[in-house]
């Protein structure tokens, strides 16, 4: 067992629950499916003792979801779920999450919020200022999906800017519109932020490339990297070995795995 597999992780972004997509065949969203059992059992053995999770009938399907539902259902999975946490979904299609979002983040199991301008069909440059002042008056962490048409990373640094009190974590390092896309684009609004307060995850498949998570450490420095799986979307072993086996040190695998999210989350 190498050094780093000793550590034991927090998972920032995964879901639970049926995947559903449209175009794609029943087998693959059977894979790509799990409950909230099946999602804490994979980070067990992947030495995971905490999973924050949204679950995927407030995303799924795309332009169809009933986001006020997967809420309800995901406050209630996560509080009889030892090693879950909640992501609260916030859609600007559908007002009712705003409400739900203050009040449950002052719930104990929910502890930021979770926007997929992709999934639900919105532009954050048209509605990343009624998101942002949302969590701006809770302090709050927001987990965005980035990487595509309506959520380029670039987009979100103007709202990050006007307010430093919001910590934004970019999902899906490396996504950039698809596998031609280009992998820089979470870096590179990271970099161009004000005041510190952006930071990007693991999540993406392209996580997986050899050299983009050395890259991204050389770039942008372990402190503003947290891991995450996509799970169940992707296996939550294969995201973990992928940090165990960087070729970073064992303090930058440490930041990335563990510190930097008990430091956002304020964890013990």
């Amino acid at each position: 067992m190498t050094a780093s597999r000793q550590i034991t992780a927090i998972d920032v972004h995964a879901h639970y629950g049926d995947y559903i997509r449209a175009d794609g065949s029943q087998l693959i969203n059977d894979f790509c499916s799990g409950d909230a059992a099946t999602v804490v059992s994979r980070a067990a053995e992947a030495n995971v003792r905490l999973t924050i999770a949204s679950p995927l009938s407030g995303l799924l399907p795309r332009g169809k979801c009933d986001a006020v539902a997967g809420n309800e259902q995901a406050a209630a999975v996560a509080a009889q779920t030892e090693g879950l946490l909640q992501w609260v979904i916030a859609h600007p299609g559908q007002p009712d999450t705003f409400r739900q979002v203050e009040q449950m983040l002052g719930q104990p199991q929910c502890v930021g919020i979770k926007i997929h301008p992709e999934e639900h069909l919105y532009s954050i440059g048209e509605e990343g200022a009624a998101l942002f002042d949302l969590a701006a008056r809770h302090d709050a962490i927001v987990l965005a999906h980035s990487g595509d048409p309506n959520s380029w990373p670039r987009d979100f640094v103007p709202f990050a800017d006007r307010h430093p009190n919001v910590r934004l974590i970019l999902a899906h390092l490396g996504n950039g519109g698809g596998a031609a896309g280009d992998a820089q684009l979470q870096v590179r609004a990271i970099q161009s932020c004000r005041h510190g307060n952006v930071f990007v995850d693991t999540s993406s498949a392209r996580s997986i490339l050899p050299g983009l998570m050395e890259w991204a450490v050389a770039e942008i420095g372990a402190e503003r990297i947290l891991f995450g799986t996509d799970t169940p979307l992707y296996s939550t072993a294969m995201q973990r070995a992928r940090i165990d086996s960087a070729d970073i040190s064992l303090a930058d695998k440490r930041l990335i795995l563990n510190e930097n999210a008990e430091r956002l989350f304020r964890f013990t």
